[in-house]
């Protein structure tokens, strides 16, 4: 498939404070795009604004605020008098046994997962379809195959990837495509803070490879990249999650017999993990939703 040239492109990224986002929006930035951050975390926003290559600027807006997402939308337009490319990104995670699972952090996942991208393309679709633009929706291996401990973040990446497939067919006779990228486990602050947790950890080093392993950020965002460039309606940040999609209406099945099997190896140990969001990702979220309350 042809590549697109990104040189002069409005690209907007959520969730570009940090990992996934911060990356991407530099190297969208450094092919020529002009990037639009939106994010919880101002100073951060702010700081990856400064040290891009292009012309940009951010924005302080909750993923899950249709009035707030709106006004982005409406300003970005404004400030760039276009917008090309979305990448609905924003995320966050938590892990743990369902049953003593902390309601409001696992609502939590499904609201910035789920709705939240809901949120992001509804806000930018009026402006996609003016430039016949592309809208990328970050997914996760977890899209693809169930894991027990992550009932919250499976549900939200099985969720977004079928609105973006079912959105697809939706738009696309008016010019706008829409792809979903998935990424396995990526050298990031949400899947180190989940390292935190012993469980969780070795839960994920028992994995079969290559599942088990952690990759490093830049070549996962090389292939994201490529993926925009591409205009493509899946893209993989690792090589080996194009196959999965062959074999993925077998592994409910598998994981539910081999995660029996762990869950009994690790039930002693269950007790006093930890329930909340995970990683600086989840803290900032934490913290914007406790000052709208205060």
């Amino acid at each position: 498939m042809s590549r697109v040239s990104l040189e002069g492109q409005v690209a907007v990224v959520t969730g570009a404070a940090r990992g996934v986002g911060e990356l991407l929006a530099r190297k969208l930035s450094a092919r020529g795009a002009r990037v639009a951050l939106v994010g919880l975390e101002p100073d951060e926003l702010k700081e990856v604004s400064a040290r891009l290559h292009s012309d940009s600027e951010h924005w302080y807006a909750d993923v899950t605020d249709h009035e707030a997402m709106a006004r982005v939308a409406q300003e970005v337009k404004e400030r760039f008098g276009k917008v090309d490319i979305v990448v609905a990104n924003a995320g966050v995670a938590a892990g743990g046994p369902f049953a003593e699972s902390d309601p409001r952090a696992w609502r939590r996942v499904i609201e910035v997962n789920l709705i939240g991208s809901a949120v992001t393309a509804r806000a930018f679709l009026p402006v996609l379809t003016e430039s016949r633009g592309y809208l990328l929706q970050i997914a996760s291996l977890a899209a693809i195959t169930p894991a027990p401990m992550m009932t919250a973040y499976c549900a939200s990446k099985s969720g977004v990837e079928a609105y973006a497939h079912s959105l697809r067919a939706e738009v696309g006779h008016q010019g706008v495509k829409v792809g979903v990228a998935y990424l396995s486990w990526t050298d990031t602050d949400m899947v180190r803070g989940a390292d935190q947790d012993d469980v969780m950890r070795e839960l994920r080093q028992r994995l079969p490879w290559p599942s088990s392993k952690t990759y490093p950020l830049g070549p996962a965002v090389d292939r994201i990249v490529a993926g925009i460039e591409r205009r493509s309606a899946h893209v993989y940040g690792q090589w080996w999650l194009r196959g999965m999609q062959g074999v993925r209406g077998y592994l409910p099945a598998l994981i539910g017999t081999v995660g029996q099997r762990e869950m009994r190896r690790f039930a002693p140990r269950l007790q006093g993990m930890r329930t909340g969001l995970v990683g600086a990702g989840g803290a900032a979220d934490e913290q914007a939703r406790a000052t709208q309350r205060s």
